[in-house]
Order: structure tokens, then C-alpha cells, then sequence
């Protein structure tokens, strides 16, 4: 699941990367690039109940197997695109693909590690998400600069298909389909309006939806920032991108090890966990200095520090866990993903507009820390005592 994840972003964040060499041979503007970063969640947001609604019903084996077929050829044929629409549709097919990642790994690890034990795991499984984006800084600059951006793509595509072979033969009898329980066959009417007003669900969804907006700000413009305003090279922009993408991905199992200890010694497991988040969540303001500081060195040493908030990363994936009916975890995490990756869809969009209308990126990062913000109070008076999942289960 970690190299999934770390396939799984290595692909998705390519697009930036190549967005300088791209919109330069396309003739693409601020908004026109905003609108090809954002069209990835179109489809990847959408895709999320559903394939929540599969993973808790269907072999994950075969699923998990048939998405990630999909995305690696989508990603592969981007190599061919000859216009914004073609790329656009592309991407849109790579999001179908990406989106059984979160629900997917989220259900695995519910599967084979207990809630006091699932922090670390969380966070390592999503920690490939990260170290995905600290290879593509790495490594998609130095392919580009030597290849272009469509062999690249290209061989991006294709060559992740080797990962089918081991998944095959680890998962051998391991996630074959589980019937659900008798009890889950309730009215579906009365299921939805259930999932509709759960106090729970609710402030998980707007929480990481907060979280979100911040991440993708990150994934979709920070490559194009370090060369824009910041004057980087492609290939310096790549290097020094990676740096706050290696933070953020360092700090997720750190995050989680941390919460997972702190209980183990008889913490309360809500205060721990909305508590690091919170902290976590706190880092995220250094935004504001590092879009305005002169030295572009200092900006990304301040980029860097604002990527802490992954230490969240891991217990908000254990609070949704701990917060869900057991046999709807798949559900709970497509729902939660779905509202999260409305903020894929609107961080580019709008700081694409932003930029446009005033030339600059510091209102686009700011308005990202204050959104992050908003979501610590999600977590704190929506969200409830994380030992309610026996309350969860009785509603269901």
C-alpha cells in the first residue's frame, strides 16, 4: 500500500511539475492552468462514495487491481495529448482510477490492525503519498528537462505497471470478499438520511475538507510558484519542492506513532488525537510569512516547517476509524474523501483566480492557512468522543 501510494502520487502530482514546459508549448494561461490542475478532482471527488460503497462490498483484491490498471494507462496516454480538452480528459480518467486509494487503504488497515494500533499504520501507508511527491521532485524534473514532458509521461504510465505483479502475489487469499453482516441490510432510505445527519461524519468530511484545500495548494502549485516567483530552475524548483513534500510525508507516521504511544500510557485517545491535530493544523499559518519574505531560500525553509501539519495526517485517518461502523469504514472514507477533494477541486481553481486578479500568490497561500484553520474547530465541536463507534454501529 505504500508504494500504491507512493505510485499514486508520483503520477498525480507529474502535471505540476511539467506545468512550466507544458503551458509553455500549449499556450496556457493562470486560469487555463488552474483549470487542468483542477480537473483531476472532478472526477476523483465524485468517484469517492462509490468506490467507498465497493470497497465494503467487493473483493479488494481485484478492485484495487482493475484501478490501478486503469489510472497507470491513463497516466501513460497523457504522453499523447495534443490539446487542453485531451489532457483534461486524461487526468479526469486518472482520478477515476487514484480514487480507491484513500478508501481502499483505510479499509485494509481497519481489516488487519486494532484502533489502538492503526495510527502508525495509517500514517505509513499514507506516508508513501508524500515520499511520492518527494521522488517526483526529485526525479520528474531530471526526466523532463532530458526527455520532455511526454516521454515522461509515458514512461510514468506504463512502467507503474509492474506494481500489479507483487500486489497479485501479496494478497493471495488475504482480501477476498467479506459478506456484511445481516444487521448492515437496513432500509437504504433510512441509511442515507442516517449518514446525512451524523454529527460524526459531518465534522470528519469539513475537517478534511479544510485539510484539503491546504494539501492541494501544495500538490497543484508549489512547483510553478518556486519557478514563477521565486525563480528557480525546473530542475532547483523540483529539488527544493521536495523538501516541504518530504516534511509532510515524515511527519504522518511520526504523527500517528506519537498518538499510538501517548495511549498506550493511558492518554485519553480523543484529547491525544484531536490534539495533535491541532497542533499540526497550528503550522500551517507559517504560510503567511513564507509567501512574503524576500529570500527565496528562507521561503522554503518556512515551506518546509508549514508542511508539519502532516503530523495530523495519520489520527485524522484513525478518528474516522474509530468513529465508523466497522463494515462502512470503505463508505465513511469515500464520503469523508469526496467533501475533502472538493477542496482539490476549488484550491487550484481559486488561486488561479487570485493570481490573475492580483498578480501575486500571497492572498492564495493565505487564504489556504485560513481555511486549515476553520478545520480545527471541526474536529474539536462537531466531531465527538472517539469511543462513540458503538453509538455509530447501534444507529446503523
Amino acid at each position: 500500500m505504500f508504494a500504491a501510494s507512493l505510485i499514486n502520487y508520483l503520477d498525480r502530482s507529474s502535471i505540476s511539475l511539467a506545468l512550466p514546459l507544458l503551458s509553455r508549448d500549449l499556450r496556457l494561461g493562470p486560469e487555463s492552468k488552474g483549470l487542468l490542475l483542477s480537473a483531476f478532482f472532478w472526477s476523483y471527488a465524485l468517484m469517492q462514495i462509490p468506490i467507498g460503497w465497493a470497497v465494503d462490498r467487493f473483493n479488494l483484491r481485484w478492485l484495487y487491481f482493475a484501478a490501478f490498471l486503469l489510472w497507470s494507462v491513463s497516466q501513460g496516454l497523457t504522453g499523447f495529448a495534443g490539446s487542453l480538452a485531451v489532457l483534461i480528459m486524461f487526468r479526469m480518467l486518472l482520478g477515476v482510477g487514484e480514487s480507491i486509494y484513500l478508501p481502499g487503504g483505510t479499509k485494509i488497515v481497519s481489516l488487519f490492525f486494532g484502533p489502538a494500533e492503526s495510527g502508525l499504520p495509517c500514517g505509513i501507508f499514507d506516508f508513501g503519498t508524500r515520499m511520492g511527491m518527494v521522488l517526483g521532485g526529485l526525479i520528474i524534473p531530471w526526466l523532463l528537462v532530458r526527455l520532455g514532458w511526454r516521454s515522461t509521461f509515458r514512461l510514468l504510465g506504463f512502467a507503474a505497471l509492474l506494481w500489479l505483479i507483487p500486489w497479485l502475489w501479496a494478497t493471495r487469499g488475504r482480501l477476498g470478499h467479506r459478506p456484511r453482516p445481516a444487521s448492515t441490510t437496513r432500509n437504504r432510505t433510512q441509511q442515507i438520511r442516517w449518514l446525512l445527519t451524523n454529527r460524526n461524519l459531518i465534522g470528519i468530511c469539513l475537517g478534511l475538507f479544510c485539510f484539503d484545500y491546504y494539501w492541494y495548494l501544495f500538490v497543484t502549485w508549489l512547483p510553478d510558484y518556486l519557478v514563477t516567483v521565486r525563480h528557480f530552475t525546473i530542475l532547483h524548483a523540483g529539488f527544493f519542492s521536495a523538501l516541504p513534500y518530504f516534511v509532510f510525508g515524515a511527519s504522518e507516521p511520526i504523527g500517528g506513532w506519537i498518538a499510538d504511544r501517548l495511549i498506550r500510557y493511558g492518554w485519553d485517545e480523543t484529547r491525544t488525537r484531536k490534539g495533535i491535530v491541532t497542533i499540526a493544523f497550528l503550522t500551517g499559518l507559517l504560510l503567511f510569512p513564507a509567501s512574503l519574505v524576500h529570500s527565496a531560500h528562507t521561503a522554503v525553509v518556512l515551506l518546509a516547517a508549514a508542511s508539519l501539519v502532516g503530523l495530523a495526517s495519520g489520527n485524522l485517518l484513525v478518528i474516522l476509524q474509530r468513529c465508523a461502523p466497522p463494515e462502512d469504514v470503505g463508505l465513511w472514507t469515500g464520503l469523508e474523501n469526496f467533501t475533502g477533494n472538493l477542496g482539490g477541486v476549488l484550491a487550484p481553481l481559486l488561486t488561479g483566480f487570485l493570481i490573475s486578479r492580483t498578480g501575486s500568490y500571497s492572498p492564495g497561500f493565505a487564504l489556504a492557512a485560513i481555511v486549515l484553520v476553520a478545520g480545527i474547530f471541526c474536529y474539536w465541536f462537531i466531531v465527538g468522543d472517539l469511543g462513540s463507534r458503538s453509538q455509530a454501529a447501534a444507529g446503523s
